[in-house]
């Protein structure tokens, strides 16, 4: 019997199966030291644990997008180590801080499968929790990835495809215990924008960019222990290592603090697409639209839902050609929510 794991293929997967993911991993301070080190993070309440106890959490939490990628690379060999392409994300929240010396473990359920016209690939839909070492669900969220098949003589299975909402309202949002930016202090923060301040249809440029190179999207990928062969393996991906998406969606979160510095936790995920294949060499640059605003209730703390687009070195505020389609510079298209102080 061979002992080693080659990965699901397309026809591997059914509409409810459950994957329970290896390797549950203790989260350190050495996490957010060497994100910083990888992007230029920089918002106030992942980097100041007094920042983070007069804005009433108990200390500095992980970056939200940090946890998200140990929990997303957990589910990599189960889900998508033979995948052609990450598709796209959907209903995704935040549901508690993920604070130093938390454990996180990962579990998947298959809720859609579709075969493609081609027969040799499907899309396969998964909903992943992220769970601590209380057996709390601190994130979950739903993503769908185009697989390969392995034998393209397996009969296509029936057609499942789920229905996800267009967007999260501020009612599925979950606001941290403590949560108060009643005395949020903007001068540490670094901009003195608050929520009033951002206008539904707002464009924003982050003007910086950074030049990705291989040494360093090989590291992030292997921190969060994702093992794609497409990130790493020349011979399986010949034209390049693709930069995992993920290394683009934290680089392009980095850079929009020049302009959302406040926009401090991601707290929804409502839409995602990884338009254009990113590889080592490409510029990264982002801009920010502002797609809607709401008061949560809680003292000082409102969200804004943004529009979150990184290019490779294209001009700001161009997302589509005539044809409807992403333009050829753009690399990713994500739609969150955020929690800033009113």
């Amino acid at each position: 019997m061979a002992k080693t794991n080659p990965g699901r293929f397309f026809e591997d997967y059914a509409v409810g199966q459950v994957l329970h993911h290896a390797v549950p991993r203790t989260v350190t301070t050495g996490e957010r030291a060497l994100y910083h080190a990888l992007y230029p993070a920089r918002h106030a309440l992942y980097s100041s644990d007094a920042f983070a106890q007069a804005s009433g959490l108990p200390q500095s939490p992980v970056d939200d997008l940090a946890a998200f990628h140990v929990v997303f690379g957990k589910t990599v060999p189960d889900v998508s180590l033979n995948a052609v392409a990450n598709l796209g994300y959907a209903e995704g929240r935040w549901l508690k801080p993920v604070y130093p010396g938390d454990t996180l473990r990962s579990v998947s359920e298959v809720i859609g499968v579709k075969q493609n016209s081609n027969g040799k690939t499907g899309v396969v839909w998964v909903r992943t929790k992220g769970l601590n070492q209380r057996d709390e669900v601190v994130l979950d969220y739903v993503r769908w990835v185009m697989v390969r098949k392995s034998n393209l003589d397996t009969p296509a299975p029936e057609t499942v495809v789920p229905d996800l909402k267009h967007a999260l309202s501020i009612d599925d949002l979950t606001i941290p215990q403590g949560l108060d930016f009643s005395d949020y202090d903007f001068a540490l923060a670094g901009e003195p924008h608050r929520w009033g301040d951002y206008e539904v249809g707002e464009t924003i440029d982050h003007v910086d960019g950074v030049t990705v190179e291989e040494a360093e999207h090989m590291l992030a990928t292997r921190l969060w222990q994702n093992t794609a062969k497409v990130h790493f393996d020349l011979t399986f991906r010949p034209e390049g290592r693709l930069i995992y998406g993920g290394h683009v969606i934290s680089m392009a979160r980095a850079l929009s603090f020049n302009g959302l510095a406040n926009a401090q936790m991601i707290v929804g995920l409502n839409g995602g697409a990884h338009a254009n294949p990113c590889f080592a060499g490409d510029t990264i640059k982002a801009w920010s639209e502002v797609l809607d605003k709401a008061e949560t209730g809680v003292p000082g703390v409102g969200a804004l839902r943004l529009r979150l687009v990184a290019t490779k070195g294209g001009a700001p505020f161009e997302l589509r050609g005539p044809d409807g389609k992403y333009k050829a510079d753009v690399l990713l298209d994500l739609d969150y929510w955020a929690l800033i102080p009113i």
